[in-house]
């Protein structure tokens, strides 16, 4: 037979008080002396009691739950930070329920009234790339990038991409391919700025768009990457972990070495990346950092503390909206190669 959970009035029971005695000194309202109070903590402890959420979102018009926004759950980038926003929000202690924008702003849309019809407390949204999320009716945070409107916190996408760019700078490179997935994106226009910046003016840096590539020769088209080796690139700056590994592949299934005759370098330190070949040289994010700025700040709002800041339109600030990224030296980055007009090989 199952045995029935603890309730207020077992633990009333055990102390000879009322359940009204017991229900605020666990709430932390009435008047209840400290003695008696931690008394009936203790005893809630040795008995198991655990708070009934339902209960709890009666008395106080909250449920202890987030919602996360993610823009493309299959992106094996936003599993890692969802995990990072849900160890943030657990510490807080919150539960989160997630949803899939699936690429699109119509399902973005779509999943925020989702979760504000379950009664979430808040939302954490990443966003679908260029769209700006403005007053839901509930207390929302934005990761996205520190120029985006309404950002609460992000990476230092632009402070990464510059320090890229004076890392292959230095490596002697003076003609640069940057490979981007969508103009869209306002974190890799970040990206792009920064790559920029660190390169500096004596450095020949083009922007490959992915997306339009696609549209213009097909998604499975390949990029031409061993005639701009023939060309004079010598190396290839993915702004995501993603495109790095396409432009790596499609290199070494040319016949060209990497890093000997081309540098590929990538964004996001995924799972993967340093245990491919060569391992990618990419910019990290501190994800924890990250999720506990964007939670933290969420619920000082949730709860009307004053370090709880809301733009005008409607979203939460946190205290520092710029994490720095961390630029992780690997094999795939290597010094300019001298020559590579002999470059052999042909595109896949």
């Amino acid at each position: 037979m199952k045995s029935e959970k603890p309730n207020l009035s077992a633990i009333a029971h055990t102390l000879g008080v009322s359940v009204a005695t017991v229900s605020n000194a666990l709430s932390g309202k009435g008047r209840v002396s400290t003695e008696l109070a931690e008394r009936i903590r203790d005893t809630a402890r040795s008995l198991g009691y655990v708070p009934s959420v339902a209960g709890r979102a009666l008395r106080t018009g909250r449920t202890g739950v987030l919602g996360l926004v993610l823009p493309d759950i299959a992106n094996p980038l936003f599993p890692q930070i969802a995990q990072a926003i849900e160890q943030a929000a657990s510490s807080a202690g919150y539960g989160v329920l997630i949803g899939d924008s699936r690429g699109a702003v119509e399902q973005q849309t779509q999943a925020i009234l989702r979760l504000i019809d379950r009664g979430v407390d808040g939302i954490i949204v990443i966003p679908r790339r260029g769209t700006r999320i403005s007053d839901i009716g509930c207390p929302v945070a934005v990761i996205d990038t520190p120029a985006t409107p309404g950002n609460t916190v992000a990476s230092d996408h632009w402070g990464g991409g510059e320090e890229m760019g004076r890392h292959l700078r230095e490596l002697g490179h003076e003609r640069v391919l940057i490979l981007g997935g969508s103009p869209l994106s306002n974190v890799q226009s970040d990206r792009i700025g920064g790559l920029r910046a660190g390169l500096g003016s004596s450095v020949r840096a083009e922007v490959l768009w992915l997306e339009q590539h696609a549209e213009t020769h097909g998604a499975d088209a390949p990029l031409g990457l061993a005639a701009m080796v023939k060309d004079g690139v010598t190396a290839f700056a993915g702004l995501s972990d993603l495109t790095a590994v396409r432009a790596l592949t499609e290199l070494q299934a040319a016949g060209i070495a990497v890093p000997e005759a081309a540098s590929v370098t990538g964004f996001d330190d995924l799972i993967w990346s340093s245990v491919i070949t060569p391992s990618l040289t990419t910019l990290r994010m501190d994800m924890a950092e990250i999720a506990r700025q964007a939670v933290q700040a969420l619920v000082a709002v949730i709860a009307g503390l004053p370090q709880g800041r809301v733009t005008a339109l409607g979203t939460v600030v946190a205290d520092s909206n710029s994490v720095p990224m961390m630029l992780m030296l690997r094999q795939s980055s290597g010094p300019r190669a001298v020559d590579n007009r002999n470059v052999e090989g042909d595109e896949a």
